[in-house]
């Protein structure tokens, strides 16, 4: 890994330890996790690493080969306010851990993403990845759900971001050749294995070329609409309701919602939208699943990324561009742009029959409609792995 060549330069000593945690990819699922929905998730064999050492002195000092800037603080005095860099999910990560545990060493260490940043939830994984690290030199044993809890903290109250749990799970629970379906309501989960008759199939990752940030984009309105849909609902319905930030859809029957979705404002309608038949898309793609029915589940994917569109109005002309290349692909069972949806990158279920094929006509048409991002783009293929290993 260049990570660990970069650190014997830096520091002219061998690392002591190697953290890594796995992309993830959502099929079916995005945009609930929040209002407490279901998903569907598969980690990839792509992520992030980190080659460290302990430092006894508390600082924390991190390079990324991904960006040029060093960044470094103390275990006993992360910044109150974030500092608009990419080291911030790391202090807040810092943050979240020290609030549970107390904090003795730091560490110092080099970060390497394999894959472009943007859409492959990045964020969680290079805090995951820390996390390790951090952990590690401290002597503190984090479970599954303590890792998951601890990294979500990191990014709602310190970076800032209104994700719910998706990503996090996704790079904790997942497991090789198997679907995780996830009750992001009560956590509970089930890894539900590829059918022995379900065609073959690979993940493919078309990046577009445009980075993205969560917190600076229209992330936080989209769920902010949704939760007021929720809120109104209730009120309408003359069910109890307490605090907004507390209220969720999960909360409120879609009989109330078909009832009542005449009187809410359009777009808190269409969000709702979105979470309603999402959340019956995922419950049919985990079935499909189960069955080994991957034309199925892909079916249901391209729908999901449909609903996105129109419906969670997400996504950049580049992404919708990309997404419409997808549909038109032979090869492609389905697939959506992933993350957030305004920037980064889609990804598809592919029969690797048409590797290649799938590959030329989407980077061929990509390129032709955005000239200017030649050099940028790029298109990767996947396939699906363990989670992260605490």
């Amino acid at each position: 890994m260049r990570c660990e060549e970069k650190f014997y330069e830096i520091y002219q000593k061998e690392h002591t330890g190697m953290a890594f945690c796995p992309y993830r990819i959502c099929p079916i699922g995005a945009h609930s996790d929040h209002n407490l929905g279901k998903i569907t998730g598969l980690a990839v064999n792509q992520g992030i690493h980190m080659a460290y050492r302990a430092k006894r002195s508390g600082i924390i000092e991190v390079r990324s080969l991904n960006f040029s800037t060093r960044a470094q603080w103390h275990i006993s005095s992360v910044p109150e306010k974030c500092e608009n860099d990419w080291a911030d999910y790391l202090r807040g990560a810092t943050w979240a851990l020290a609030r549970r545990y107390p904090l003795t060493t730091g560490v110092c260490g080099v970060i390497e993403g394999s894959l472009p940043i943007g859409g492959l939830s990045s964020s969680a994984s290079v805090i995951i990845t820390f996390l390790q690290a951090l952990t590690t030199v401290n002597n503190i044993h984090l479970t599954q759900s303590e890792m998951i809890m601890t990294a979500l903290e990191a990014e709602n109250k310190y970076v800032g971001v209104s994700c719910g749990k998706l990503d996090q799970s996704c790079e904790v629970y997942s497991k090789k050749d198997n679907l995780l379906y996830l009750d992001t309501k009560d956590d509970s989960y089930e890894l539900i294995p590829t059918h022995p008759e379900m065609k073959p199939y690979k993940i493919a990752i078309f990046f577009s070329g445009i980075e993205r940030t969560l917190a600076g984009s229209a992330f936080n309105m989209r769920v902010d609409e949704a939760r007021s849909a929720a809120y109104a609902l209730k009120a309408y319905a003359g069910l109890e309701y307490g605090k907004f930030e507390e209220t969720n859809l999960r909360d409120v029957p879609v009989e109330v919602f078909n009832q009542y979705k005449d009187r809410l404002p359009e777009n808190w309608r269409k969000r709702a939208e979105h979470w309603y038949t999402e959340f019956d898309r995922v419950q049919k793609g985990a079935e499909a699943w189960r069955r080994g029915d991957i034309e199925e589940y892909g079916r249901l994917s391209f729908e999901s990324g449909r609903s996105s569109i129109y419906n969670w109005e997400t996504g950049s002309p580049e992404l919708k561009k990309l997404y419409e290349i997808m549909c038109e692909t032979d090869g492609i069972y389905g697939g959506r742009f992933s993350g957030a949806g305004f920037k980064g990158c889609c990804m598809a279920l592919i029969d690797p029959a048409y590797e290649e094929s799938v590959v030329e006509k989407v980077s061929r048409e990509y390129l032709r409609a955005f000239p200017q991002l030649e050099g940028k783009y790029s298109a990767h293929i996947c396939v699906s792995a363990d989670g992260v290993q605490l």
